[in-house]
Formats: C-alpha cells, structure tokens, sequence
C-alpha cells in the first residue's frame, strides 16, 4: 500500500503552527476528518489520545507519526502537516517535531503497522525530510514523497513492459520464525545491494502477515537464480530446476551482495525437489543441526500467535480481577465475567500451542502426512496419555512435544519409502488412507509408551525452577537475559523465549519476566548510545537510533541486529551484560509477566512494575556505558 494513494490534497497542510502538541492533534484529526473517511470524529480521538497515553508517537528527528484503529475509520487514510517552527510533541529525543503524519486504520487488519513501516523506512532519509519541510504546494509535498517510493520500491513501479523484456535476474525469498524483523531487514538489505551492484532483483518476504510481493512463474522462469535467505521452511517445489542459495536469514542482512553474487556468476547449485518440506533448499551443503533448527522454528513460528494472543486474553482477565479486587487464589481470572471470559477464551488458545508446535515441527519434515502425526503426537503429550490410562495421566508437556513433532515427522518420512515399494495403482489412496492411518497408530503407541518418561522428565525441571532459591533465580534470570541478546532472534534468542512462554503454562510468571526485560536491553542501550555517545556511532547509524527507542519499548530484539552486524565483537558483549543484568535484578526483585509479548505495552499485567522499570533501565544505562566504553571514536561525524 503506497503512501500516496493513502493522502488527498484535503488531508495536507503546509505551514501549521500549532502552538502545542493537543493542538497539533486537533489539526490533524481535522485534516483526517476532510479527507472524508472518518465517521465519527469524537471516536476516532479517543483513539488517538488512548494510543498517546502509552507513550509519545514523536520518534525524534522531528517526527511524529500519531495513529489510531478505530471502528470509526471508514478506509485507511493519511493527514501530512509541516510544522516548520515545530511543536513540542514530547519527542523521545527531546526535540520539536516539525513533520508530523497521522494514519488512521479500520479495525479489521494491521494496515496500520504496515503503513507506519513504510513511513519509518523513508522518513529515515534526510534529504527526504528536508524536501518534504521545503515544499511550495501540496502538489510538491504529493510528488516528493511518490518519487521517493518510487526509488525506494523500485518493483511496485516498475512498468508492466520492461518487467516483460527484461524480468529479474536475481529472485529471493526472506522469512523468519516471527516474520516481524529479520524477514524484512534481510528483504530491504538484498534489494540495496542489488541496486547498487545494478543488478535487478525482487524479493518475496514470508512475514507474520502472509507472502507478499510473491514470486510468479514468469519470474521464476525468467531469473539467474534464487536465494532463499530463511529460517523456516518455505514453498520450495516452483524453483525446481533453477539454481538455488539456500542460507540463514541473517546471511541475507550481513552478506546481501556476495549471495547475489554467486547467483549471477553461476556458483550455485541447481535445486530438485524431492516433495518432501525437509530438503527445502539445496540441502546437501547443510548441516543436520541447521535442518533440526528449521523444523523446530517453523513449529515455533506457528506456534506463536496462539502464545501471544493467548497470553494476553489471560494477562488481561488478572488485570480486571485485579481492578475487581478479587482475592488473588486458585480462582483468581475467574471471579467476575468479564475476567472469566478471557480467561477462558485465552485457555482455549494456550491449549492449541503444544499440538500446533509439534504438528508444524512434523509437517515441516515429511510435508502434510507429517502435519497429523506431530499434531496428534503433540496433543497427546498435552494430555498426558498412557497405556493404562489412554484418557490422561502426566502430562509431558513442551518436551513431549517436540519429541512428537521430530520423532512424527521422520518416521512418516521412513513410512512414506516403504510405501514407494507398493503398486503404482495405490498412489491415490495414499496420502488419504494408508499415510493418516499408519501414522495414526504409529504415533498414539509411542508417545502413549513416552509420555511416563517425558511427563517425569518436564515434572522435575518445572519443580527445579520453582524451588529454586533467590540466588540461583537470580543466576537463571542473568542466563535467560544474555540469551535473548546473544542473537538477537538466532536459536539462543528463541530458545529462551520459548522456554520463557513454556513457563507460564506452569505458573512461571517470574521466568517470563526475565525474558521480556532481556529482549528489550539491546535496542534501547544502542538508542541511548546514538543519543548521548553520539561520536561512537556513524552519520546513519544515529539516524536510525531514536527508532531503536520504540523497538526496545515493544520487545522487538531485532532492532538491534544492524549495530550487532555492523561491531559484533564490541555491540553484542556490551547487549550481554546489560541485558544479563536487566534479567537478573528483575528475577531479584520477584517481577511478574502474565503475557508473553508486548514490552511496555503490557506492564499493567507486571507484578512489581516499578522495579522491573528498574532492572530495565539499569541493564539498558549498563550496555549503554559498555558501548560508550568499548567502541571507539568514528571520525566521521
């Protein structure tokens, strides 16, 4: 969606000086109104003020992008004003905002998210900016943001003839277990280098909102070559023939130009898809591990949002309970009907999260046959089925799982070779009869003979960490931190968030906390030392600082990974120990998290939240010290 089919000439005011940020707002909100898709003014404010409660939409360098989704939002729309004197807009970096941008969404979708993306993205361009403020007419303010799309994202407007004649040489495809961060930082990185190396390239992204800019036939076709640059599976079969790259996410951020390189000059192997998820890419060249960790990050990845939006219907039911003043026991979340709503409705969804793990994990190695045994696998271990008691019995809970989906998922494959041994005649029943019903069977006899184990196994962790002492709480919670910022979203990363949201299933509120505060360390040390070390840092690296501020606040480790590749051996030391730190004084301090996402956006529902602040602040102060200490001084102010 580009930005100007989102502005009318009646929702653009040059020259405005309101005199405070309230007014600022009101101007806007007017402008929105004059644009003529917002059907109810008043609502729409109260989203807007609502969103401002949580924290300022100033990002610094004269910036604000308000916005708000609300029933009263008839169509996605943009109101632009250029303050040119500035406003006081409570900017994060202290600065009056001067560019202000006001989105308003329709509850249905996150046009919103997306749309504040791509304002972000090329509001970060200087010249960008200045052009913007200097502008005579609102056709002028109109053109220069076109143009700017146009050069930013070249394949939105590249004419249908000359994508005809000339096609792309190079195609990529970049997806991450979240599809939040990773999969368009290494999208926006492999198309930079493409164009500065002058080479054409369209790449897909496989984000949390489904595939967009999806590869055709035509392209497939027509291309060098591919580089798949992901970290779960992907559609691999449509690039059978072609010479594919198959390499980690994070390869296609920190080494764009030599993966397009190697496809222009041939060095690449040619792909032929066997029909089965596993042997996604050119596997030959990879390791067994790397396989074992895409698998269980396409299980994670669609495990997520059950996590997520399950976690929070549950954190929002204490929330109310506890406005309710209801006694905090057994029942607490269930007092009153409201609280008993979510809390039941976020069950549901938590009961989900085991099965869609394993079933992912499965499916992701012997392709659908793979997808019912992990999912059966996965929701016997949920309930704990054994011989004497097929029912339930112990629960062997996350582990149990993950030894469904991997154990599933490569005796299907072992089944499915079997099965080449049979008649041609019989290929059609196949998928339909012989694969769910061998699987079937396979499955419910080893994870009932499983579960005892596995149950004993998980019971006995759970009891470890739960009775622990104060000292050794502490020490997990200083691992768990520099987990999160060792990788920043690697398998460190995800692995101590998965055990993090595994804990809340057993009551491990304290464990979750620490997670949260680690993964929300590395961005804001890196902002505060754009800010305050400014001569540590290049020209755009403290460009893009202050957006570091929203990415840490919203526990998006991710924001941090450009710094981290750009100085590994001085940026991730430095996120360690702070967010090491951040972990450690947050288990210290016996801080809570009932929800397993949401940074700052979720601290109504944090036991101790005036403490955890302080365990945040003070791991972010320490990894920002550490970079002022360790990095030298760049000469390129």
């Amino acid at each position: 969606m580009r930005i100007v089919d989102l502005l009318s000439k009646e929702s653009i005011l040059l020259n405005g000086a309101p005199k405070t940020k309230s007014e600022a707002i009101d101007m806007l909100i007017d402008l929105q109104v004059k644009g003529g898709r917002i059907a109810d003014k008043a609502e729409y404010k109260k989203g807007i003020l609502a969103r401002e409660t949580m924290g300022s939409t100033a990002v610094g360098e004269g910036i604000a992008i308000p916005h708000a989704k609300s029933s009263s939002v008839t169509g996605p729309s943009l109101a632009a004003m250029t303050v040119p004197g500035g406003v006081d807009y409570e900017s994060l970096d202290g600065e009056p905002s001067n560019l202000l941008f006001m989105i308003a969404a329709p509850n249905d979708g996150d046009v919103h998210l997306e749309v504040l993306s791509r304002l972000m993205t090329i509001l970060m361009d200087e010249d960008f900016r200045a052009k913007l403020l200097s502008a005579k007419s609102k056709e002028e303010f109109v053109d220069v943001i076109d143009n700017m799309e146009k050069e930013k994202f070249p394949d939105e407007v590249q004419s249908a003839a000359e994508n005809d004649n000339k096609g792309y040489r190079v195609l990529a495809v970049t997806a991450c277990p979240t599809g939040i961060a990773h999969t368009y930082m290494a999208a926006e990185a492999l198309e930079k280098a493409g164009k500065k190396m002058g080479i054409t390239i369209k790449v897909e992204t496989n984000g949390s909102g489904g595939a967009k800019n999806i590869l055709t036939k035509e392209d497939i076709e027509n291309c060098d070559g591919i580089i798949v640059a992901a970290d779960k599976s992907v559609e691999m079969s449509r690039f059978d023939g072609k010479k594919v790259i198959s390499t980690k996410v994070s390869d296609g951020i920190k080494k764009p130009e030599e993966l397009i390189e190697n496809i222009v000059s041939g060095n690449a192997p040619v792909y032929h898809h066997t029909g089965a998820v596993a042997e996604d890419s050119s596997a030959d060249n990879e390791s067994f591990g790397r396989k074992l960790y895409k698998h269980l990050m396409n299980g994670v990845s669609n495990m997520l949002p059950f996590t997520v939006a399950g976690g929070i219907f549950i954190a929002l039911a204490f929330l109310i309970d506890t406005i309710a003043g209801a006694p905090q026991d057994s029942n607490f979340g269930m007092y009153t009907s409201a609280a008993a709503f979510f809390k039941t409705i976020g069950n549901v969804a938590f009961n989900f999260m085991i099965p869609v793990l394993a079933g992912y994990i499965g499916m992701s190695i012997a392709d659908r046959p793979g997808f019912l045994v992990g999912l059966v696998g996965g929701s016997l271990a949920a309930t704990g089925s054994t011989f004497t008691a097929v029912a339930g019995d112990i629960p062997s809970g996350f582990l149990g799982a993950l030894f469904a989906g991997f154990v599933g998922g490569y005796l299907m494959l072992g089944l499915e070779k079997l099965c080449d041994r049979m008649p041609k005649s019989l290929n059609g029943i196949k998928p339909v009869l012989i694969y769910p019903l061998a699987g079937l069977g396979i499955i419910a006899v080893v994870m009932c003979a499983v579960n005892p184990f596995m149950g004993i196994i998980n019971t006995a962790v759970s009891d470890f960490l739960n009775h622990m002492g104060s000292s050794s709480k502490v020490v997990l919670g200083c691992i768990l931190g520099a987990m999160m910022s060792i990788d920043m979203g690697g398998p460190f990363n995800k692995a101590a968030y998965v055990f993090g949201t595994a804990a809340i299933t057993t009551g491990g509120y304290d464990i979750m906390a620490a997670v949260m505060v680690g993964g929300m360390v590395p961005p804001i040390a890196i902002a505060l030392s754009t800010t305050f070390f400014k001569s540590r840092w290049t020209e755009e690296e403290r460009k893009n600082g202050p957006v570091n501020y929203i990415m840490g606040l919203s526990f998006i480790t991710e924001g941090a990974i450009p710094y981290a590749a750009a100085d590994p051996v001085r940026v991730i030391p430095s996120c360690m120990v702070g967010a090491a730190v951040a972990g450690g004084l947050s288990m210290l301090f016996n801080c809570t998290l009932m929800a397993p996402h949401g940074g700052i956006f979720v601290f109504a529902v944090v036991g101790n939240w005036a403490m955890y602040l302080v365990a945040l602040a003070a791991g972010s102060i320490i990894g920002m010290l550490m970079l002022a200490v360790l990095k030298k001084k760049n000469n390129k102010i």
